[in-house]
C-alpha cells in the first residue's frame, strides 16, 4: 500500500525540527547557492589538507624514505664485509694494514653500480673506533667536517668525536639511527655492525634537499591554491546552474499546475534521478489532468442522476396532488414511480457516502480468520431469487477450503457488487460465476466471470475509477461507483485486483486474499 508521510507546517514544528542560526540561513539560500557554497567548501579542505601535508607530513616522510634507503646501503656494505674470506684489515705496530684485494673489489663495485653510494657518506670503522676506510662524495659532511675548497680541492677529518660516538654506539647496540647537525647543515646517519663484531659500517647523507623542497612548495602553493579555487568558482557556477535547471523547470511547472494548467510537461533529457523526477512529474501531471477531467465527469453524471429522480419525484407528487388524488389505480402507480425513484437516489446518495468512508479510512477493518469459500457460498445464495426470477445461472466453483485474513463484511460487499456488475453484464448463456481458488502459497484468488460483451481495451485501466463507465455502459443501471468501493476496499487490505477482458467474451473480475499468519509454535 501506499505511504502517507504528513509534514508539519513550518511555523507549527516541534522544537526539535528547529536548527541553528547557521541552519536557518542554509534554508534561505537556494539550492544552486548551496552547491556553490557546498563545492567551495570542498575546494578549500582539499587545499588545507594539501598544505598540512607539505608542512606536517612531508618531513617525516621524506625521513622515513631516507632511512629505508641508507638501511639498505648500509646493509648492502656489511653483507659484501661478511662475504669476506679474509679479515679487511688489520692493525699492527706499523699501522694499519688494508686487504687491497678487498677494497679494490669494493671500489670497483661502487663505480659499477653495485653499491649505490652517490651523495652519501660511508664511514667504515674497526672495533679500536678507528677510521679503516672512508668513502666521501657528501660535501659539506657533518661526520667527517669534510668541505670542498675552490679548485676541487677538499680536506676531510676522519676521526671527528661525532664520528666516533656514533661508532662506539654501533658497537655497544648494534645499529644506530640518528640524525645530526652542524652549522645549520642536517645529516641522517644509519649504522651497521658486520656479523662478525668486527666492523661498524655508517652510511649517510644530507637532509638539506627536504627543506628545500618544503620552501619551494610553500611559495608555489599559495598562487596555485587562488588559482585553483578561481577555476573551481567558475566550474561550481557552471555546473551548479546546469544540475538545478531541472530544478527550475520542475518548480515552473509546479506553479502552472497550481494555477490549474494541468496539460503543462517538463522536459527530459536526462537518465538520472533527476530525470527520473521529471518523468514522475510529468505522469503526476497526466493523472492530475486525468482526475480533474474524471471530477467534472463525475459531477456531470452526479448532477444528471441527482436531477433526473428529482425531477420524476417532484413531477409526480405534484400530479397525485393536483390531479389524480381521487383515481387510486393512477395514484398508486404514480405514488410506486415516486417510491422506484426515491430508492435510486438513495442508492446514490448511500454509494457516494460508502465510499467516501472506506477511502477516508473512517471505517476501520475488523479483521478476523474465515473460510472464503463458505463466503462465498453464503452470498451465492442470495441470488437464487433473481437467477429464477430472469432465468440467470449463477455457477460456485468453492469446493475447497480457503483459510483467509480479512473484513468478512467487507469482503461481503465487494463479492456483491462484482456480482452486480456481473448482472449488467449478463450474455446471451445467463450464466456468471464465482470462483475462491486456493493459492499453493497461501490465501486464495477469487474470481466473478461474466460472458458479456467484454472491456474494451483503451478502457481497462480506468474501469476501476469512480463513475468511470466505458462507453458501451452508457445508459445502464447502476450508480458506476461499484468498482470504485471494490477498489477501495482491495487496497485498504492490501490485496491485489484486476480484471480480464476479451471483446465478445466477457470479463473476469479477480482479487488475491492472503492467508492467516502463521500461529507461533509453542513447545
Amino acid at each position: 500500500m501506499n505511504e502517507l508521510t504528513v509534514i508539519p507546517p513550518a511555523g507549527k514544528r516541534p522544537p526539535h525540527h528547529r536548527g541553528g542560526r547557521a541552519a536557518r540561513l542554509l534554508q534561505r539560500l537556494g539550492v544552486r547557492k548551496q552547491l556553490m557554497l557546498f563545492l567551495c567548501g570542498v575546494t578549500l579542505l582539499t587545499l588545507a589538507m594539501v598544505w598540512a601535508l607539505i608542512t606536517f607530513g612531508l618531513e617525516p616522510m621524506y625521513h622515513r624514505n631516507i632511512r629505508k634507503a641508507l638501511e639498505g646501503k648500509a646493509a648492502a656494505v656489511v653483507s659484501m664485509i661478511d662475504a669476506s674470506d679474509t679479515p679487511i684489515s688489520s692493525r699492527t705496530f706499523a699501522g694499519l694494514i688494508l686487504n687491497e684485494t678487498f677494497w679494490a673489489n669494493f671500489l670497483e663495485a661502487v663505480l659499477d653500480g653495485q653499491l649505490d653510494l652517490e651523495n652519501c657518506c660511508v664511514d667504515i670503522s674497526d672495533s679500536t673506533l678507528g677510521n679503516v676506510r672512508c668513502l666521501e662524495s657528501l660535501y659539506p659532511c657533518v661526520l667527517h667536517e669534510s668541505v670542498s675548497s675552490f679548485g676541487g680541492q677538499g680536506k676531510m677529518n676522519v676521526d671527528t668525536p661525532e664520528i666516533v660516538r656514533l661508532r662506539g654506539m654501533v658497537f655497544t647496540q648494534g645499529s644506530v639511527n640518528e640524525t645530526v647537525s652542524s652549522g645549520g647543515n642536517m645529516q641522517m646517519a644509519v649504522g651497521r655492525l658486520s656479523a662478525d663484531g668486527k666492523y661498524a659500517v655508517i652510511v649517510s647523507t644530507s637532509l638539506a634537499q627536504i627543506d628545500t623542497a618544503a620552501d619551494v612548495l610553500g611559495s608555489v602553493l599559495p598562487p596555485i591554491a587562488l588559482l585553483l579555487f578561481g577555476l573551481n568558482l567558475l566550474a561550481a557556477l557552471l555546473f551548479s546552474r546546469w544540475f538545478t535547471q531541472p530544478v527550475r523547470q520542475l518548480s515552473a511547472g509546479a506553479r502552472e499546475m497550481a494555477a490549474g494548467n494541468y496539460t503543462v510537461r517538463v522536459r527530459v533529457n536526462r537518465q538520472d534521478e533527476l530525470g527520473l523526477l521529471a518523468q514522475e512529474f510529468n505522469h503526476m501531471a497526466q493523472e492530475v489532468q486525468r482526475s480533474a477531467k474524471l471530477e467534472k465527469d463525475i459531477l456531470a453524471n452526479v448532477s444528471h442522476d441527482l436531477r433526473t429522480p428529482l425531477t420524476l419525484i417532484k413531477g409526480y407528487a405534484e400530479t397525485v396532488r393536483d390531479l389524480t388524488g381521487n383515481d387510486e389505480e393512477r395514484r398508486t402507480e404514480q405514488c410506486n414511480i415516486i417510491v422506484d425513484e426515491t430508492d435510486r437516489l438513495s442508492a446514490l446518495v448511500n454509494s457516494v457516502m460508502e465510499l467516501s468512508k472506506v477511502q477516508s479510512g473512517t471505517e476501520k477493518l475488523n479483521l478476523v480468520d474465515f473460510d472464503m469459500s463458505e463466503l462465498c457460498f453464503e452470498v451465492a445464495g442470495r441470488y437464487d431469487a433473481v437467477c429464477d426470477q430472469n432465468g440467470w445461472t449463477l455457477r460456485l466453483e468453492a469446493d475447497h477450503e480457503c483459510p483467509v485474513r480479512a473484513d468478512p463484511a467487507m469482503m461481503e460487499r465487494v463479492l456483491h457488487n462484482l456480482l452486480g456488475n456481473a448482472t449488467h453484464h449478463m450474455g446471451k448463456d445467463g450464466v456468471f460465476i464465482l470462483r475462491a481458488i486456493p493459492k499453493a502459497d497461501g490465501g486464495c484468488r477469487v474470481e466473478v466471470e461474466d460472458h458479456g460483451p467484454g472491456i474494451p481495451p483503451e478502457d481497462l485501466p480506468y474501469i476501476f475509477d469512480r463513475y468511470y463507465r466505458s462507453r458501451k455502459d452508457a445508459g445502464k443501471a447502476g450508480t458506476g461507483l461499484g468498482l470504485s468501493i471494490t477498489k477501495a476496499i482491495l487496497q485498504q487490505h492490501g490485496f491485489a485486483f484486476g480484471v480480464n477482458s476479451e471483446l465478445g467474451k466477457g470479463s473476469v473480475f479477480w482479487f488475491e486474499m492472503k492467508a492467516p499468519p502463521a500461529a507461533p509454535d509453542h513447545p
